[in-house]
């Protein structure tokens, strides 16, 4: 009797099993969008256990262990990390059919060559088996990426940063490529309490003071120009939606920055969102020049527990899915740059399972410009990313848009083990490419859709983003180039 994580797990029939194994399985991993951290791949600094490496950060995890009653104390308190540990491994048989059941159960199979299924009597043994493991270079943070196959890493990094470790993994020349992510989320962010010290982070970052919108766009060309300089090809955004503002304006986005900086913290919301949709809209043309592809994460509702939200910040498990409409705004957002030949390469993504046919329909009529799949109907995101939902939107694709341009999935991780995920995806669209070979729905050309397979994996991904090595000689200093 086959082990439950067995060679064909997930892959119902033989074609499927073709179409893996001999496909997709050996496909390097493009990961264009995780929150891993560049500090701890650069150092490789051993992980102490494997509650440093699996449990910390994790807010999937989180939020199933508080369901089973767990104290806070032993998720993100002040309990020892071999506690939180055994308290998660009581919790493990629980998550059956949460996504988190098959998730843990390969992480725990791969790198660390467990097969038994995680609990509370075995658990002594499998933390120790794996905290003996982890002393080996083998499965340090590098090594780990090694054991994943993974080629490129694309981490999530504010305008701000300095971007050292991205220059020293450069200058080091490692296997993986390391590149930065433009996430500017903060400067939308003009009604919080810390908008001005962060305008003023920004500022010195770019080596300005930022008294008027147009300060603040020659700041953003400035960190824009920086982060190309170190390689980075794309930007990203997790936004509830798309600013709406039909009549926006330039004028009234500068008078609510500067009153925002005299310290009248009082904005209606016209002028937060016209503000919003203003430099949003300028961002974008900036990325386009440089020929950047832009992520739009759409549909969080977040941090809805105020309790625990001043307890432990954001990214701790209290973000959920918004009903609220999206098509409207952003489809208007995206013809106000097509019109002007200024959109660039689009991937979107929704949270809300009820906007997927909306979404793929709208990236559909956005193509051109002789460009395979310019706005991409992104993958499966977050409360979507497990098998009901990665079908769902694979089917949505098919039947809307072309799978065959689709660039693949993404881990949007904080753990080194999370490239799980990617054999997951693979898995799930070989099964369901697989039945729809047997059952005659699709041609039996093992070749043809293997090498679909093969492009979806990998190489759509590697084609689209046109990742570049970062320069060795930075440009320095950067010049001040945007104008009104």
């Amino acid at each position: 009797m086959k082990t439950f994580l067995h060679e064909d797990f997930l892959l119902p029939n033989k074609t499927a099993q073709t179409l893996y194994h001999e496909y997709a399985a050996k496909m390097p991993i493009v990961d264009y969008h995780n929150h891993l951290s560049p500090e701890i791949a650069v150092t490789n600094r051993p992980f102490a256990n494997m509650t440093d490496i699996w449990l910390k950060g994790d807010h999937y995890k989180w939020r199933a262990m508080r369901t089973m009653g767990v104290a806070e104390k032993y998720i993100t308190g002040n309990a020892t990390d071999h506690e939180k540990f055994m308290q998660w491994a009581k919790v493990v048989p629980h998550t059956i059919r949460n996504p988190l059941f098959h998730w843990s159960h390969m992480e725990l199979k791969n790198p660390f060559g467990i097969d038994k299924l995680l609990n509370e009597g075995n658990a002594e043994t499998i933390f120790q088996h794996c905290n003996n493991l982890l002393k080996q270079p083998e499965f340090s943070p590098r090594g780990l990426l090694d054991k994943f196959n993974v080629e490129v890493i694309v981490t999530t990094d504010d305008p701000s940063d300095d971007l050292q470790w991205h220059r020293q993994m450069a200058k080091e020349q490692d296997k993986v490529i390391m590149l930065p992510a433009f996430r500017s989320d903060k400067i939308f962010q003009i009604n919080q309490r810390d908008f001005q010290a962060y305008l003023q982070k920004l500022g010195n970052a770019a080596g300005l003071a930022i008294h008027s919108l147009n300060d603040l766009f020659i700041a953003l060309q400035n960190r824009i120009d920086f982060f190309a300089a170190h390689g980075c090809c794309l930007a990203d955004y997790g936004l509830s939606a798309i600013p709406f503002c039909k009549d926006y304006s330039f004028t009234k986005a500068d008078l609510t920055l500067k009153k925002m900086i005299e310290g009248n913290s009082v904005l209606a919301e016209e002028e937060v969102l016209n503000y919003q949709l203003v430099v949003l809209l300028e961002l974008c043309k900036m990325y386009h020049q440089k020929q950047w592809v832009q992520q739009f994460h759409l549909g969080a509702l977040r941090n809805v527990n105020t309790r625990l939200l001043n307890l432990l910040g954001a990214d701790a498990g209290v973000d959920v899915i918004s009903s609220s409409a999206q098509v409207e705004s952003l489809a208007f957002f995206l013809n106000e740059l097509d019109q002007n030949n200024q959109l660039a390469k689009t991937i979107l993504y929704n949270l809300s399972p009820a906007d997927n046919e909306q979404f793929a329909a709208l990236a559909g009529a956005f193509q051109g410009d002789g460009i395979q799949g310019k706005v991409q109907y992104g993958a499966a995101w977050w409360f979507l990313d497990q098998k009901d939902g990665i079908e769902k939107q694979l089917d949505t694709l098919s039947n809307i848009g072309l799978l065959s341009c689709f660039v693949g999935m993404l881990t949007d991780s904080r753990s080194f083990l999370s490239f799980s995920r990617h054999e997951y995806f693979r898995r799930v669209l070989c099964a369901k490419l697989g039945q729809e070979m047997e059952q005659g729905i699709l041609p039996n050309d093992i070749s043809g859709i293997g090498e679909l397979i093969k492009n979806i994996s990998y190489f759509n991904a590697k084609k689209y983003f046109n990742f570049k090595c970062p320069t060795s000689k930075l440009h320095s200093p950067l010049v001040n180039s945007y104008s009104v």
